[in-house]
């Protein structure tokens, strides 16, 4: 029993001991497993951040590149604007060189031409002084003469009774002749007074009326009217006005593009004049949405235009004076015995006839105000290096002389409103307090005028005239007074938009 019980407590404890080794052996390799998953762990955490290091340098490198791609661009669009801007301040100054020497030679011209003027002048008043006196001269011998013959008469008179009763009767019949003389000559004095102009003015208009009509006559003689070749001329011309926007440059190449159609000597320049002067004024007729942002680009056209070819201002000024009388100053009472009919009248003060009928008054003053625009914006246009041969003083006399001779209504207020809208800021800029005592007349004495006629269509042009003197309307610049530059420029004129107010009185100077 004894030998049994140690064996099995040999056994027990080989067992217990082989127990103790396997779990020993497994701690060990529990152990070694611990440590080789740390090891990998590590490791795996290491290449896990070196992946990210990796990531972050790319992104780094990325954005370097970016950056520097972003400065090249940067630089390369710098470079190109300096270039763009050293090419525009080349241009410029090109322009400023070409305007000063064109200035220059237009002042040398023009010295010239009043120092022929001015010995003409003083030919002309020699002659008249040579005529002066030999009209004295006549005219004391004629007295003498006169004085003769009285005394004559008075001895025949006093010779013999009958011969005095029949010198009497003879007498009776010259005497109702003078009365019926002075009848007519107070009749035409009452026609004459239907028309209200200053003297100044008149012989302002005749003397454009006259120019107007020899160019109408030489155009006659030439025989334009059947030569087809002078068409084009037409189209190029009236193109080339209906395309003129409130841009710098387009004013300036328009206005180039125009000298050198009138110039082109393969059509007479009288042509070319008179094709200017009627597509410029029919700008008015049926005016559209743009007529009022570019009526002043309109008028430095014209200034730019006349500056070279002189004679085009007078035929200009001429065929405005024909359409729209107010631009004289001019105005014509209405009088049975200067017009058989309404009609008439209306027609003599530029109504338009279409299809027999009269056109209707808010027509008719739209289409006045629109001439009275065109003419406002021209005279107050002033082009640096060019002589507007038109200008603020010809402003500054129409507006005194409108005042002075016009009555007040509906027609000529219109006009004065228009006027004044265009080349009311350019006046006080030049008279200052001079044009505020004119808006004061106007104020106190025009307005007065139109309010007691107590007419209801007159409130609106009223108030208008009022608004704008009261508000000092004058102190601001007008909507397109001051041309735009070319990088601020976005509009584009279609000539579609123009076309329908050429479709008037197409080649009336092929007469």
């Amino acid at each position: 029993m004894d030998k049994v019980g140690l064996v099995k407590s040999a056994l027990s404890e080989l067992a217990h001991e082989h127990q103790l080794t396997i779990a020993e052996e497994m701690r060990d390799q529990l152990s070694s497993l611990e440590a080789e998953l740390m090891d990998e762990n590590e490791k795996l955490a290491s290449t896990l951040e070196r992946v990210e290091r990796n990531i972050e340098a790319q992104r780094e490198m990325n954005r370097k590149f970016d950056m520097q791609y972003q400065r090249k661009i940067a630089e390369a669009l710098d470079d190109h604007l300096t270039a763009v801007q050293r090419d525009h301040e080349h241009r410029s100054q090109i322009e400023e060189r070409r305007i000063r020497d064109d200035a220059a030679r237009e002042e040398a011209k023009r010295k010239e031409k009043a120092l022929h003027e001015e010995k003409a002048r003083q030919e002309m008043i020699r002659a008249e002084a040579k005529v002066q006196a030999r009209l004295e001269a006549e005219r004391v011998e004629k007295e003498k003469a006169a004085a003769l013959e009285a005394e004559r008469k008075v001895a025949k008179e006093t010779a013999a009774a009958v011969e005095k009763k029949a010198s009497e009767s003879l007498m009776n019949a010259p005497s109702e002749a003078n009365k019926v003389l002075k009848e007519v000559t107070s009749h035409k004095h009452s026609v004459g007074n239907t028309i209200r102009v200053s003297e100044n003015a008149q012989k302002l208009e005749e003397k454009r009326l006259k120019i107007y009509n020899e160019i109408a006559s030489q155009n006659e003689a030439l025989g334009s009217c059947s030569n087809k070749a002078y068409r084009k001329y037409e189209m190029e011309i009236a193109r080339r006005i209906r395309t003129i926007t409130g841009t710098k440059e387009n004013v300036r190449v328009k206005a180039d593009e125009l000298i050198k159609l009138i110039s082109d000597s393969t059509c007479p320049q009288s042509i070319s004049i008179a094709m200017f002067a009627q597509k410029v004024v029919s700008l008015c007729v049926n005016p559209t949405g743009s007529f009022n942002s570019a009526v002043y680009a309109y008028g430095r056209v014209i200034v730019l235009v006349t500056s070279k070819v002189p004679l085009a201002m007078d035929v200009l000024i001429g065929e405005l004076n024909k359409v729209c009388i107010y631009a004289v100053p001019k105005y014509i009472i209405y009088s049975e015995a200067a017009f058989q009919t309404k009609e008439a009248y209306y027609k003599a003060i530029g109504y338009a006839e279409e299809d027999g009928k009269i056109e209707s008054t808010d027509s008719y003053v739209d289409r006045l105000s629109a001439y009275m625009k065109l003419y406002g914006a021209l005279v107050q246009t002033e082009v640096e290096g060019c002589q507007n041969l038109h200008g603020l003083r010809e402003g500054w006399a129409w507006i005194a002389r409108f005042l002075n001779v016009l009555p007040a209504n509906l027609y000529t207020a219109a006009a004065l409103q228009a006027f004044l809208e265009m080349a009311g800021f350019a006046l006080h800029k030049r008279y200052k307090t001079q044009f505020r005592k004119m808006l004061d007349i106007i104020a106190k004495d025009f307005l007065t005028a139109l309010k007691d006629r107590g007419d209801a269509k007159l409130n609106k042009v009223i108030v208008n005239i009022r608004n704008y003197i009261e508000s000092n309307q004058f102190l601001k610049e007008p909507e397109g007074w001051r041309l735009r530059s070319n990088l601020e420029s976005h509009n584009f004129t279609p000539e579609s938009d123009h076309q329908q107010q050429y479709g008037y009185q197409q080649n009336r100077y092929y007469r």
